[in-house]
C-alpha cells in the first residue's frame, strides 16, 4: 500500500504542476488503533511555482481526491498551511509528529517542528479537542448499541485535553502513549485495552452494548474539562515573520 500511495502523490504533482512538501498518515493509523478495513487517511502539504502566488485573486487552497479503496487523500497548499500553524492547527501539529511519513523530500517539516513548540497554543488545543469530544460523544455514543471505533473518537481527544491540561505541552499523536501516561492502572484501563484488541481484531464498524464504565468516565470527563479549558493561559508568539521567511526559502529550496 505504501508504494501504491507514494504513487497517487506521484500522479498529483504532474496532474496539478505542484511539489508536495510533506506527505503523512493521519487518523486510525496514526493514532495506533486502525480497523482490518480502516481507511489511510494520507495528509500532505504541496507547493504551486512562485509564478502562481503572483496575482491579485485567491485561488483554490486545497487538493482532494475522491474516497477509493481505502485511500482518503488530501493536502493543503503551502500559504494556507503556515498560517494554520500559525493558529496553532491540531490536525497539522499532529501530522509533524507522524510517525506514519511517505514523503519528506524537503526541508519544510523538519522546520515547522524547530517552531512547533512556540507555535503551539494550549487554549486553541485544548477547545479543538474538547470540542471533538463532546461532538462524537454526543451523536455517537447515547445508543444502545455503539461502533467502537466511536469510543476512541472520544477518548482521544479527552487523554488530549488531560495532556495539555496538567503539561502545556503538545499532546503526543499516539493513544497508547496518551493511555500509559494519563490513566492508572484499573478497570477502566483494563477495559479500553480491551475494547482497542476488539478493534484491532474486528471490523471498523463492529458494533457493542453501550459500556456504562467508560461512558461515566467520559461524561464526567466533558463536565470537569469545560472549565478548565475556559481558564487556561497561553502566550502564543507571533511567529509571522519567520512564517514568511520559511514559505520564502521553501520557494527558492523547491524551484532554484
Amino acid at each position: 500500500m505504501k508504494q501504491r500511495i507514494r504513487q497517487e502523490l506521484k500522479n498529483i504533482e504532474s496532474t496539478y504542476n505542484v511539489k508536495i512538501l510533506y506527505a503523512v498518515e493521519s487518523g486510525s493509523r496514526a493514532w495506533g488503533f486502525p480497523s482490518q478495513d480502516s481507511d489511510y487517511d494520507v495528509r500532505f502539504i504541496y507547493v504551486h511555482q512562485k509564478d502562481w502566488y503572483l496575482s491579485i485573486d485567491a485561488k483554490r487552497d486545497v487538493i482532494e481526491l475522491p474516497i477509493h479503496d481505502l485511500l482518503d487523500i488530501s493536502g493543503w497548499e503551502l500559504t494556507k498551511a503556515l498560517r494554520l500553524f500559525r493558529k496553532s492547527n491540531p490536525p497539522l501539529l499532529e501530522w509533524l509528529s507522524s510517525g506514519m511519513v511517505y514523503d519528506e523530500a524537503f526541508s519544510l517539516a523538519e522546520k515547522m517542528r524547530q517552531l512547533k513548540f512556540r507555535a503551539f497554543s494550549p487554549a486553541a488545543c485544548m477547545h479543538h479537542y474538547l470540542n471533538m469530544a463532546s461532538g462524537n460523544f454526543r451523536h455517537y455514543l447515547q445508543r444502545e448499541q455503539v461502533k467502537i471505533k466511536t469510543y476512541f473518537y472520544v477518548l482521544r481527544p479527552i487523554l488530549a485535553c488531560q495532556w495539555i491540561e496538567s503539561r502545556h505541552t503538545v499532546p503526543p499523536i499516539e493513544f497508547q502513549t496518551l493511555l500509559e501516561a494519563l490513566l492508572d492502572e484499573g478497570p477502566l484501563k483494563t477495559e479500553i485495552h480491551h475494547l482497542l484488541e476488539l478493534k484491532k481484531m474486528g471490523e471498523e464498524f463492529h458494533l457493542e452494548p453501550q459500556n456504562p464504565l467508560l461512558h461515566e468516565f467520559i461524561a464526567n470527563e466533558l463536565e470537569r474539562l469545560q472549565p478548565a479549558a475556559k481558564a487556561i493561559k497561553t502566550n502564543q508568539a507571533d511567529l509571522t515573520p519567520e512564517l514568511d521567511r520559511l514559505f520564502r526559502e521553501t520557494l527558492d529550496e523547491v524551484w532554484a
